[in-house]
């Protein structure tokens, strides 16, 4: 028995998730908008965005396109440094490719410090902004590691895929 090609399918839910170890001296960007008030940032091979790379990661899963390290390896001296809403931009462009967008997003950064809740309006009109999404379809949360892994940033994300006819 054969079952129906996946791009006939009107939703898809993908999910994504990322984490970076934090150092001091390094800047500190979650969702496109910098912390200024951060101590430490990530480790990383590209800027570090914890959330950009989790939303990316979501998209790319949701029709089973693989990660953003198939993409951007980290092995690779091109991607040094590199942008974290460019690796989103293609993610997005992969997805819209096979005939989805998003519909909805919902993230949660898990950090320590410092306390993220004012940059929460920032953080989803940027992740909206580059999805192309309405802001009220962008769910951002915040928590702490309880004390357990201060030194360290981590995303998760679900996103709902809807078919876009045309």
């Amino acid at each position: 028995m054969t079952s129906s090609p996946s791009s006939t399918l009107p939703y898809r839910i993908g999910y994504g998730e990322d984490a970076h170890r934090l150092e001091a001296g390094r800047p500190l960007i979650l969702g496109g908008v910098p912390v200024p008030q951060a101590e430490a940032g990530a480790v990383a091979h590209s800027d570090g965005d914890a959330v950009l790379h989790a939303v990316a990661d979501a998209l790319l899963s949701g029709l089973a396109l693989g990660d953003i390290g198939q993409y951007f390896p980290d092995t690779d001296a091109t991607w040094q440094g590199l942008d974290s809403r460019l690796i989103l931009t293609r993610a997005l462009e992969l997805v819209q490719g096979r005939g989805y967008a998003p519909v909805n997003v919902a993230l949660v950064v898990t950090l320590d410090r410092p306390k993220l809740g004012p940059l929460r309006p920032q953080i989803a009109r940027s992740v909206a902004a580059l999805l192309t999404l309405p802001e009220s379809e962008v769910g951002v949360s915040f928590k702490t590691s309880e004390g357990l892994a201060p030194a360290h940033v981590q995303t998760r994300v679900t996103v709902l895929l809807g078919r876009v006819d045309g």
